[in-house]
């Protein structure tokens, strides 16, 4: 069945002038219900997350596909939508570039997290509207560069239908989701993504080269740590991605080879990307840099990082045994309620909690325990319990029994 068969294709506007900006915002205005939005940025492309189209339908009113460069003041479409119930797919993906114009919603659907509750096994857009919907939408322009002006018609169909389906989707879902007896569940996981706060930055985020975890030596460390901080610098100032100046396993090449000159540097022939050459007296200062410091990065840094689980059985057996019986015990769980065991606990709640078990082990000091780790209400209702049984019962024998408290 074709998006036509379906439903009546909305009129769509471009919006690329204030002044098309406040006819919009006044359309969207007269518009019923909850309005459907979506926003493409350049990733791949571009160092910053910003939005690079912003989408919006609403019934009644609709389809808005705004360059938002052009729009220096967002506040009119914030005063119309702000309370407005905002139907996204994959919100935490979006709300950040949205919330950096002004734009932040009180209340959202997610249609991809529903689709995780429902049990959907994909959950990407095209597959749950075809499979809800009955709507074949192609996604070829997915990891398009949308910086891209002007943007070819197709890739504005493609956006507009990327919000145009929501609605339907959203509606959808609703009644699935209530026959399954999970409105409630979806309303909690709804309310944390939109209270869910930023990640705050990262100290060192040189750390996260790809492959870092190779280099042993302190001076190479320096090395991949100047030549990141030279690359993040010319990203910014050319607001280009960074990986695609030089690729992180070229700056680890460098790194690891320390070369003592900038011919040294230019014949290292792993060390490639697009500025590689033209930016080289660039990546020799950083590598000079590196060979005449006294701030030595330290090879491992303190952190709250769990070992890996594959090495507990040698570090905390006791801890070993606990997560194994409430990785069984959660699989259960997410098996009867048809939700992914991801999304019944965050996995690293379970890490943390097994890492560090309560004492005394009640149902009431687990529930506080992953309330404190940030599980929603109906996820502590759903898991208390069995990871109170699991926690117990790798310790019990007939010579020493455990009462479970309920």
């Amino acid at each position: 069945m074709s998006e036509e068969e379906l439903i009546e294709v909305p009129e769509r506007t471009v919006i690329s002038t204030v002044d098309e900006f406040h006819d919009a915002v006044e359309a969207l205005a007269l518009g019923t219900g909850p309005v459907a939005v979506d926003a493409e940025r350049a990733s791949g492309f571009r160092y910053s997350q910003r939005a690079y189209l912003i989408q919006l339908y609403r019934r009644g009113s609709g389809t808005f596909l705004i360059d938002p460069p052009a729009i220096e003041e967002f506040a009119p479409l914030q005063s119309v939508i702000g309370d407005v119930e905002w139907v996204l797919h994959a919100a935490s993906q979006d709300l950040p570039c949205l919330r950096e114009v002004g734009l932040d919603p009180r209340t959202v659907f997610d249609t991809e997290l529903a689709a995780r509750l429902l049990g959907i096994p994909r959950v990407g857009l095209g597959t749950v509207v075809e499979e809800l919907l009955g709507v074949h939408l192609a996604k070829e322009h997915s990891a398009a560069d949308w910086s891209t002006r002007p943007l070819p018609a197709s890739w504005l169909e493609y956006a507009a239908l990327d919000v145009e389906l929501l609605i339907d989707l959203r509606d959808s879902m609703a009644v699935l989701l209530k026959e399954q007896g999970k409105l409630e569940i979806a309303a909690q996981e709804f309310a944390a993504v939109v209270a869910k706060e930023e990640k705050a930055p990262l100290a060192e985020p040189w750390r996260r080269l790809s492959g870092i975890h190779a280099l042993r030596a302190d001076r190479h460390l320096a090395a991949a740590r100047e030549l990141w901080l030279a690359r993040d610098e010319l990203a910014r100032e050319s607001d280009t991605a960074p990986g695609r100046l030089v690729p992180d396993s070229s700056l680890l090449v460098a790194a690891r080879a320390l070369p003592a000159s900038r011919r040294e540097l230019a014949a290292l022939k792993q060390f490639s990307g697009r500025a590689s050459r033209s930016e080289l007296d660039r990546w020799w200062a950083a590598i000079e840099r590196a060979l005449t410091t006294d701030d030595i990065p330290v090879q491992k840094r303190a952190t709250d990082t769990l070992p890996p689980p594959r090495s507990w059985s040698d570090k905390n057996p006791e801890a070993d045994a606990r997560l194994k019986a409430a990785r069984a015990a959660l699989s259960a769980v997410s098996a009867e309620h048809d939700i992914p065991l991801e999304n019944l606990l965050t996995p690293d709640f379970l890490r943390r909690i097994a890492w560090n078990a309560p004492d005394p082990l009640t149902i009431e000091s687990v529930s506080d325990g992953l309330r404190e780790l940030g599980a929603r209400p109906w996820q502590i209702e759903l898991t208390a319990q069995p990871i109170l049984q699991a926690f117990v019962d790798p310790h019990q024998s007939p010579e020493n029994p455990v009462e479970v408290d309920s």
